[in-house]
């Protein structure tokens, strides 16, 4: 009998033994192709040796020191490397050891950077419906995802959400893509006069919609127009890129897409590749000014931020992206990836959408293509799917609840960026079998 207290009671899941590349394998000797990269961390593939050197050799140097009294070389060359490729503006990183800690610690900064100000009424956070930031209490109301709320609704703090960004559904007949796009963000202006701009600090939104969307990216033109609001009503523009970001999406960055820069940036998942928790908050030189001059200590920490051992695996999973080029890759082999799945799926009467940016994907299902009609929820068509693609041996991402966090079925795909055309193959195969089975 386990004692681990694991995701779900009722599930007994096969032991890990080992990893080699884009493969997971059981103590049974049973191989997985990791499709989605666990939940879109494993970047680099399992095994990686540059990265378990690294931290090898960090452990034989420092594994911890508490950063109220030290830094270190490893988060002192990781900050720098992060700074010198991350948006125009972005000057410091606070290193934590997951997406929900960095969206707290962003969220917080927001709210001290403007009692530093003296504009002590800004507190409100806008999101978007649908969107996912995270698990613990702040993250977790920031976010628009209706079923994951819901239990925890009366210890979370009032969040406003106005539409996301999802022109499949959403979009008008005779709208361009533009005009939807503008006609979305242009809601958050209306929030904001809603609520009084001297009351709102921040709009959280992911760049490409990952966890409760299925790789949904915005429109061209979009966030140019959520920047324009934020600039004039003076709000920060929090981009979490936890899922989306550190070379998911084909750039290092996933919002280098849209060509303007957010106030603070959340990362996490691929930053580590999953050899090490860590995640980080990063933030304009603005933000950090304002701390400096006023108080002089963001009053917010955690026992493992800036973790040694865990900046030099970080450190080692960038320069390996960069040296290996893998940004390129993930744009070719995430292109292929597509042209694949259209050839297979572009006419499946229950595929209504295929979506996404690099080697970050997903598939709305649909009962009917035309009425674009979801499953039945009480179906629980995509935790059918993940059963059946798993006893294939592949492992992917799929959610329900897409459309409003109760109707629709979606799977994320997100493998490894050193992914081979074979293995590409492979993952659309099973997939293809998974669905057979459950439709």
């Amino acid at each position: 009998m386990s004692h681990v207290f694991g995701r779900h009671t009722k599930a007994d899941p096969p032991v890990i033994a080992g990893g080699e590349g884009c493969y997971l394998i059981d103590t049974a000797g049973k191989r997985y192709l990791d499709g989605s990269g666990g939940a879109a961390v494993s970047c680099l593939g399992h095994g990686d040796a540059q990265v378990i050197e690294a931290i090898k050799a960090q452990l034989d140097t420092i594994a911890y020191a508490h950063t109220g009294f030290f830094t270190s070389q490893p988060a002192e060359r990781l900050a720098d490397a992060l700074v010198a490729k991350a948006p125009a503006g972005i000057d410091r990183v606070y290193f934590v050891s997951g997406g929900s800690e960095a969206v707290e610690a962003a969220i917080k900064l927001a709210r001290q950077y403007f009692l530093e100000k003296g504009e002590p009424k800004r507190h409100r956070v806008i999101a978007r419906r649908q969107s996912y930031h995270g698990n613990t209490l702040g993250a977790l109301a920031a976010g628009g995802n209706a079923w994951r709320r819901e239990p925890f609704a009366p210890l979370m703090i009032e969040t406003s959400h106005i539409a996301p960004c999802y022109a499949y559904r959403d979009r008008h007949e005779g709208e361009s893509e533009f005009d939807y796009g503008q006609r979305v963000a242009n809601e958050l202006e209306v929030e904001i006069e809603r609520l009084g701009p001297e009351t709102v600090m921040a709009f959280i939104a992911e760049p490409v919609v990952g966890a409760t969307m299925g790789a949904v990216p915005p429109v061209d033109g979009y966030f140019a127009r959520i920047r324009e609001i934020c600039d004039r009503y003076g709000i920060l523009w929090i981009a979490d890129e936890v899922m989306c970001g550190m070379g998911r999406t084909g750039t290092l960055f996933a919002c280098e897409y849209e060509k303007v820069a957010p106030d603070i940036i959340t990362i996490a998942k691929g930053l580590g590749g999953g050899y090490q928790p860590i995640a980080a908050m990063a933030c304009s030189g603005e933000i950090y000014s304002a701390i400096e001059a006023g108080s002089g200590f963001f009053q917010h920490g955690h026992t493992y931020m800036g973790h040694p051992t865990a900046c030099a695996a970080a450190l080692a999973v960038v320069n390996a992206i960069e040296e290996r080029d893998l940004l390129v890759r993930v744009r070719n082999m995430g292109g292929r990836l597509r042209n694949l799945l259209t050839e297979r799926f572009g006419q499946h009467p229950h595929v209504g959408d295929i979506r996404g940016r690099g080697l970050f994907v997903g598939l709305e299902f649909v009962a009917d293509r035309d009425s674009k009609e979801p499953f039945d929820p009480a179906d629980k068509m995509h935790a059918r799917l993940k059963s059946a693609a798993f006893e294939a041996g592949l492992i992917c991402y799929p959610m329900g609840g897409t459309i409003d966090g109760v109707r629709g079925d979606h799977v994320l795909l997100a493998p490894p960026f050193i992914v081979e055309e074979s293995h590409l193959e492979e993952l659309v195969d099973k997939l293809e079998a998974a669905i057979r089975t459950v439709t």
